[in-house]
């Protein structure tokens, strides 16, 4: 199979639709937060089967409203899993909390439930639980922990979007889901992101949140204020773009889907490389699929010689700069990360795509073989 253009590891798409709706807000001369981004929640909030949606400016915007919303404040402690994007424990800074940074399970690159449960204080109040790639996080084990200790848990679902578990929607296990609409997501409005939540008090405080205070948005003018908010409000423009994503979804989902099968079908019995798991039958969606390889960045330049392109995981939160710690309780986070890889898995791919991507990585460890 010959390569004739390059495979970028991922490729977002935009089609007619969107253009269509982004006419439509143009021509109501009004392309701040309207009409459209209220269709755009209950669209939301249709598909994840959820009483409320929040949009707002993006993913990380998402995390700290939703801490703010559920009452964390200076001092609180905040349980963070050490492998994510350094935007969950930026989130929790934003509200003067501290972020605790703990170990995760090895066979998801999810949050460890007994080192959540060892590393809970007096001074904890929630617990960020991220669903790496698609991949649900241990909720059952996660949610028991949490009432035992009164525990609130907020789930940072940015690559979760439509990825279900025990027949529930990721995001809508806790008392707060949060997602990312950035450009490298199932669907995109450039920036942009949606909270979601069952509780009528955490919306209401959400919507106060993200509009300066006010309980229902007035003229501008004479409008009661009654808390402290901040501008964290959508506009109809990202919400046209949304719209119109929403129209190819079921076709990318599939398309993730069967990609990720390719890949597990084609890439098996190599040492040194394996796949992580998702439980497609029980309706896990990989955002990406991605991979633990010994010889990691050598097979990444072997790929990218061959015009093929994937992405390194994350640095350890506890690594970087503003969270430098020792690593101690952090074994497998700090193991597995500079061994983690996610390979091509745009909606993008075609068959043809993955089965190039896979005899190429066949090809790099049966020449390392000899």
């Amino acid at each position: 199979m010959k390569l004739n253009k390059a495979i970028p590891w991922w490729k977002p798409q935009i089609g007619p639709q969107e253009k269509k709706f982004i006419n439509q807000v143009l021509a109501n001369h009004f392309p701040n937060e309207g009409k459209f981004t209220e269709l755009f929640e209950q669209k939301i909030s249709n598909l994840l089967h959820c009483k409320y949606v929040v949009t707002v400016t993006s993913g990380t915007a998402a995390i700290y409203l939703a801490l703010k919303a559920i009452g964390i404040r200076n001092g609180d402690e905040v349980i963070v899993p050490n492998i994510t994007f350094i935007a969950t424990a930026n989130a929790v800074e934003m509200c003067g909390a501290k972020p605790v940074l703990v170990d995760i399970d090895p066979k998801t690159m999810n949050i460890d439930p007994q080192a959540f449960s060892k590393s809970i204080t007096k001074k904890t109040k929630a617990v960020i639980v991220v669903h790496v790639s698609g991949r649900a996080a241990a909720m059952k084990e996660i949610l028991l922990i949490a009432k035992k200790n009164n525990v609130d848990v907020i789930e940072d679902a940015a690559e979760a979007f439509m990825s279900k578990h025990k027949e529930k929607y990721l995001g809508t296990f806790g008392q707060v889901g949060c997602f990312s609409f950035s450009a490298h997501k199932t669907i995109t409005t450039g920036q942009g992101g949606v909270i979601i939540t069952n509780n009528k008090k955490i919306y209401q405080r959400l919507k106060e949140l993200k509009d300066q205070g006010r309980p229902h948005r007035g003229t501008g003018g004479d409008d009661k204020h009654n808390v402290i908010g901040y501008n964290f409000k959508f506009t109809d423009l990202q919400a046209a773009v949304g719209l119109g994503q929403l129209s190819y979804l079921a076709s990318r989902l599939k398309r993730m889907k069967r990609t990720h099968q390719l890949y597990r079908r084609h890439l098996i019995n190599i040492d040194e490389f394996s796949l992580f798991d998702f439980d497609i039958a029980g309706g896990e969606v990989p955002q990406w699929t991605d991979a633990i390889v010994k010889e990691r960045d050598q097979l990444d330049i072997f790929l990218k010689s061959k015009g093929i392109f994937c992405r390194k995981y994350w640095f350890p939160i506890h690594t970087q700069i503003p969270y430098r710690l020792s690593g101690k309780n952090l074994y497998q986070s700090t193991r597995l990360s500079s061994e983690a890889l996610w390979l091509p898995s745009a909606f993008t791919m075609t068959d043809n795509d993955v089965l190039i991507v896979c005899n190429a990585i066949k090809k790099f460890f049966k020449k390392n073989d000899r």
